[in-house]
C-alpha cells in the first residue's frame, strides 16, 4: 500500500523525500516497481550444498567457486559468493586441475650416436 502511494506521489516529489517519510528503502521501493523477487527463496546451507555437489558431480570437478556461483544462479537459484566459496572450502569440495600440456624435447644422446 506504502510503495502504491509512493508511485502516485513521486511525479510530485522526490522518491528519497517520500521513502523516508514512510520509512521504507528506496531499493524496496524500486524491487517492488519492477515486480518484486517472490519466486526466489534462500536456501539453506544444506540445500545449497546438495546443489553444489550435485553440478560437482555432473561436471567431473571441473568447476571452481566462480563457475560454480554462474551455474547455480543460470538454474535459478540465489547465491552469493562467499556462500559458495566457504560451502565449497568446509566441505571438500574442490575443482580439479587440468595438466598443462609440455611438449617433450627431443632426447639428446640420440643424435650424438648418430641416429
Amino acid at each position: 500500500m506504502k510503495y502504491a502511494w509512493i508511485d502516485v506521489q513521486s511525479r510530485h516529489f522526490p522518491l528519497s523525500a517520500l521513502c523516508l517519510v514512510l520509512s521504507v528503502s528506496v531499493s524496496g521501493y524500486r524491487a517492488w516497481k519492477r515486480g518484486g523477487m517472490r519466486g526466489r527463496k534462500r536456501l539453506s546451507d544444506e540445500q545449497l550444498l546438495t546443489l553444489i555437489r550435485t553440478i560437482h558431480v555432473e561436471v567431473k570437478g571441473a568447476y571452481g567457486s566462480s563457475r560454480m556461483i554462474k551455474e547455480i544462479r543460470a538454474q535459478g537459484s540465489p547465491a552469493s559468493k562467499q556462500r559458495v566459496k566457504r560451502l565449497m572450502h568446509d566441505n571438500g569440495v574442490r575443482a580439479r586441475h587440468k595438466r598443462r600440456y609440455r611438449a617433450q624435447r627431443q632426447k639428446l644422446h640420440s643424435r650424438s650416436r648418430g641416429f
